[in-house]
Formats: C-alpha cells, structure tokens, sequence
C-alpha cells in the first residue's frame, strides 16, 4: 500500500505532462495530436515504451519536456531526425571514449543549454495560459495555487509516502478546480475584456 500511494500520484504527474506535451508539440508543428493520432495512441505508445523498458532492465518512460524544448528551439520535427537520434544516442553510449569526451564540457557550457532549455519550456507552459481568461477569478485562482505549489516547492509527507513538488501542484491545481465548480462563481457570466472592447466597436 506504502507503494501504491506513493506511485499513483506519480501517475497522475506523468498523465498530465504527457497532455502538456502534446498540447504544446501540436502547437509547434501545426497541428492537433490530441485529435490525430489521437490522446489514446500517444498513451498507448507510451504505455508500450514502458513495458517494453522494464522488459529490457530499463525505467518505465514517458514525454519529456526536455525533448519538446529541443523540437522548438530547432524547429526540427521530423521523426526521422528524432528517430536517427534516439539510435545515435543509443549506439554512442557503448563508447566509452566518447561518453569520457561528453564530460569534458565545462559546467558553464551545460549551464548555459539549461538556461535556454528549461526557460523555453516554463515559458511554454505559460503560453498555454494564453486561452485560459484570466479575468475570472476561478480560474485566476486555480492557476495560482498551481503556480505557487510548483515554484515554492511544496511538499507533503505522509508517513514514508512523499508527494513531490509536481504531484503537489497538480493535485491541488485539480482539488481546488472541483471545489471552485462545486459553486458557480458571480464572474463566470462576466464578459473579458476582449469581448467589453469588442461591444464597444461594434455599437460605434
């Protein structure tokens, strides 16, 4: 039972940056993965990738952030390149020579691919805020409480199970989500400002 709490949570965090992933892919290479292929195939190949890891000594996997990062900042998504990659990747790991060559790169250097790395994909996840309305202040509330959890680094411990820094932000993100629709807020039939501007124009 001590496993099952602690890995469900896990399962959760892994289902949501799979989504994540693919909301932000699509927008990168201009279309709807979620709608084709299809949300059920992506997690289907997932599930495969991991079953087919454990069978091979391996850790069960999921998308990367990393990865979708790399797509945009190369602007590269051909699966061929993707493909020839993870091979190349796979091959060059049994030279030593060249794995000792990979540690040589100095701290600054990794530093600075971090930086750029990991700063497109926290501004990647805000974009996806772009169609969220923000005026209302259900959803202002959710995304705050999501936003703290994750950058203040909370943490929750019950017994030996410890719920991490993004399976925190994201149960609470859902938890606060489910309580704020329980109630209808006054706001939800306010119009944003978008639109207050819109009826503006229109009735000049």
């Amino acid at each position: 039972m001590t496993i099952f709490a602690a890995y469900v949570p896990v399962a959760f965090v892994v289902f949501a940056e799979h989504l994540a992933d693919h909301k932000n892919l699509s927008s990168i290479v201009g279309k709807d993965l979620l709608e084709d292929p299809g949300l059920t195939r992506t997690l289907l190949g997932d599930g495969i990738g991991s079953v087919a890891g454990a069978f091979a000594g391996g850790c069960p996997n999921t998308t990367y952030g990393e990865s979708i990062g790399c797509v945009a900042i190369t602007k590269n998504a051909s699966t061929i390149s993707i493909w020839g990659a993870a091979i190349a990747a796979i091959a060059i790991s049994f030279l030593a020579p060249f794995m000792t060559f990979l540690k040589t790169v100095p701290a600054c250097v990794m530093g600075g691919v971090c930086f750029a790395l990991y700063g497109f994909i926290a501004v990647s996840g805000l974009k996806m805020l772009q169609k969220v309305n923000l005026n209302k202040n259900r959803n202002l509330f959710v995304a705050s409480v999501i936003l703290i959890a994750g950058v203040g680094g909370f943490q929750l411990q019950f017994g030996d199970v410890t719920l991490r820094t993004v399976a925190c932000a994201l149960i609470l993100g859902i938890v606060t989500n489910v309580i704020l629709s329980l109630k209808k807020n006054n706001d939800d039939d306010m119009p944003d400002e978008l639109t207050i501007v819109e009826n503006k124009k229109n009735s000049k």
